[in-house]
């Protein structure tokens, strides 16, 4: 997967079109992500004591990551990502702007 945490991408598809936000999980095996302030859910928490009290949490739920795409922070476009070899390292590269992105 070519996006990482603490990314910042913008959604292409889907109801928060056009929102963007930073990446805070990354669940490669599945292909999807956690961004901050997209795709809300409602959580129904019963109270387990007498100071969590319960009620309706709103939490991010997972988005699918072909649906977004990396902000290079140099250019502040949406843009591709090629893969690069630096010595023994790999590094991903913004493909219009062409500088390290790690």
């Amino acid at each position: 997967m070519k996006i990482k945490k603490n990314d910042t991408v913008k959604v292409i598809l889907g109801e928060y079109k056009g929102k963007t936000g930073k990446v805070l999980r990354v669940f490669p095996r599945k292909g999807m992500l956690i961004v901050e302030g997209i795709n809300f859910q409602k959580k129904h928490m019963r109270a387990r004591s007498a100071e969590e009290p319960g009620g309706i949490l709103h939490r991010e739920g997972s988005i699918n990551a072909s649906n977004v795409m990396l902000v290079c922070p140099k250019c502040r476009n949406t843009v591709k990502i090629s893969i690069s070899r630096v010595g023994d390292m790999r590094a991903r590269k913004c493909k219009k702007c062409k500088e390290m992105i790690d």
